[in-house]
């Protein structure tokens, strides 16, 4: 989610008054701390060293005036690459503090997507509270801001408020020009108008878009962490070359990272004209008569005769209808009932045992607990436990690539007074 979705940062809503809101009651698996692995789980005791966390970042100083999913991410990024990550809220503060399970002024979703950061609380509404951020952004190496298009330019956080050679990264819905530049918008909305909910056809028959799972807000966030490196390396040869400084401004819409996740599906459908036939029939979810689902998916034509023996039904590799992908494709409406029905007669455990016996691509469809309690996940501590003051233990998954990273967000304007000293205010 942008800030475009809110409108001005006076007017972004704050934690929710009120009790918490407590987790179910299903209690989360103990995520091991110690560096030794489980002796009782093999795959523990083969598993590689955990790599030195990567730091390129260290000395850089960010301004992060980004509120939500998006913005928020890419700054907390930067934070684990070294740098030093001051973010500004307004005095209700950033609004994800009153999403999600919360305690007071903190929440999962705000912890997840602001780790590593200081908090100042500026009121932007006052000169006082515009002045300390002119000063903030006169220090900056990296400015992010995710509001409506022009709001950022009335508080004066500019590119030329910034260093000579500043990277400045605006976020948004529809992006910073264009007839929908003033357009709301919101992780489903992108999802909407850029055909991934058509994409993802339920069997229900109803498109739907992907759940409780932000995935346009934090691809938006990772594609923004890309576009700021690619500025600060091309900034760096320019300083290295003796170039003069320019200021670099990045423009990042939820509506061209939602795009550039279905890449090949828009390709295809712009050269056909037309949506393609749907691919790789029959792959996709089923459920065992255990009520569990599996997810089985295909890549090459020779599979299907192992599908179907594994499957124990051998007399359909041989059926016409069913020779080709295309004519899966064509005769699915008699193929698919005839899979769900065998698939009832065992567990989704054993179907993906027998698939994954014949190499098949199979496995289960995991709850988030079922993952964090996997052998495997363990072994390669791809969760790490995360000490939030005010929260409680939360199992956080690892940055893929950049190392163990296990540091809490701030609480809402904990550095206020301590930044503000170092500005001189």
């Amino acid at each position: 989610m942008a800030d475009s979705e809110k409108g001005s940062p006076d007017a972004a809503a704050g934690p929710a008054g009120g009790p918490p809101v407590v987790p179910g009651a299903v209690a989360p698996p103990v995520l091991e701390t110690a560096e030794a692995p489980v002796a009782s789980d093999p795959a523990a005791i083969a598993a590689p060293p955990v790599p030195e966390p990567l730091k390129p970042y260290r000395g850089l100083f960010v301004l992060d005036a980004s509120q939500g999913i998006a913005g928020p991410y890419c700054a907390t990024l930067l934070a684990a690459c070294g740098a030093e990550v001051v973010k500004v809220e307004p005095p209700a503060g950033d609004w994800s503090r009153g999403l999600s399970t919360r305690e007071g002024t903190q929440s999962a979703m705000h912890v997840a997507f602001n780790r590593g950061k200081r908090s100042v609380v500026l009121d932007l509404r006052t000169e006082e509270g515009r002045a300390a951020l002119a000063r903030l952004a006169s220090r900056a190496d990296v400015m992010l801001e995710a509001f409506r298009p022009g709001v950022a330019a009335r508080l004066g956080l500019v590119p030329e408020a910034g260093k000579p050679d500043v990277v400045f990264l605006s976020v948004s819905g529809f992006g910073q020009r264009g007839p929908y530049a003033e357009r709301p918008c919101t992780d489903g909305v992108a999802q909407a108008f850029t055909g991934l909910v058509a994409l993802n056809e339920g069997a229900d028959g109803v498109p739907h878009r992907t759940g409780p799972v932000m995935a346009v807000d934090v691809v938006t966030g990772i594609s923004a962490f890309a576009a700021v490196q690619a500025a600060l390396a091309e900034q760096a040869a320019a300083r290295a070359a003796g170039a003069p400084p320019m200021p670099r401004v990045l423009d990042v819409s939820l509506m061209q990272s939602a795009a550039a996740l279905m890449g090949y599906n828009i390709a295809e459908q712009g050269l056909l004209g037309r949506a393609p036939a749907m691919p790789n029939t029959p792959a996709g979810t089923y459920q065992g008569s255990c009520g569990g689902w599996f997810m089985v998916a295909f890549l090459r034509e020779p599979e299907w005769p192992r599908f179907c023996a594994a499957a124990g039904l051998p007399a359909l590799a041989d059926d016409p209808r069913f020779a080709s992908f295309a004519e899966r494709a064509r005769h699915r409406d008699a193929l698919l009932p005839a899979l769900r029905e065998a698939f009832r007669a065992r567990p989704a455990a054993e179907w993906v045992e027998r698939f994954q016996a014949e190499r098949m691509l199979s496995d289960r469809v995991n709850t988030p607990l079922e993952w964090l309690a996997d052998p495997h996940v363990r072994a390669v501590k791809a969760a790490v436990p995360l000490e939030q003051p005010g929260l409680g233990t939360l199992p956080l998954p690892a940055l893929p690539g950049l190392g163990p990273w296990s540091v809490p967000a701030p609480a809402l304007g904990a550095h206020t007074a301590e930044v503000l000293a170092e500005l001189g205010l």
